[in-house]
């Protein structure tokens, strides 16, 4: 995806899987997933818009894989729409056990972000043009999950989304 933003691409991160970060099974808890995954998603969202960002909304967590002790951890986010101050941004997460020579993805989220000004009020982003079929795939369907989102925050009435009527049919 392009933006007036040249550094719009995956942003990485790497983690460990300490004994700390484990539950009593030897997994990755999930709160820390969750904690990484906020981490690289804020840097995505602060790189495209170059300003400060809050995290406004967290959904569609899937976790599809346990993660376990050591196992090397890499988060991919990337900025699938931009709206007026809000970024809705994918990450995928990948869990790797070097010994092994194993690699499978184990979870993906959307989380939403603001761009806040000094004072914690929104300020515009730039917008993003999809480049390829599945970013033009993500960029489209963010429309449906931003109104979904907001029906879900009481911001927005159902009968106020067409997107959703036109894909729901009703």
């Amino acid at each position: 995806m392009t933006s007036k933003n040249p550094q719009q691409s995956f942003t990485e991160m790497n983690e460990l899987v300490l004994p700390n970060d484990t539950n009593t099974l030897g997994n990755l808890m999930g709160g820390r997933l969750l904690h990484w995954m906020d981490i690289v998603s804020a840097i995505a969202a602060q790189k495209h818009s170059n300003r400060v960002v809050v995290t406004v909304s967290v959904d569609f967590v899937s976790f599809k894989e346990s993660i376990k002790l050591g196992d090397v951890v890499t988060l991919r986010a990337k900025v699938t729409r931009a709206f007026t101050s809000s970024m809705e941004v994918w990450i995928e997460v990948y869990a790797e056990n070097i010994p092994e020579g194993t690699r499978k993805k184990c979870n993906e989220a959307y989380y939403t972000f603001v761009a806040v000004d000094g004072g914690g009020r929104p300020i515009p982003v730039n917008e993003i043009t999809p480049e390829t079929e599945e970013e033009q795939a993500f960029y489209e369907s963010a429309i449906r999950r931003r109104q979904v989102r907001l029906i879900q925050a009481r911001r927005l009435k159902p009968s106020e989304a067409p997107e959703l009527k036109d894909f729901f049919g009703f």
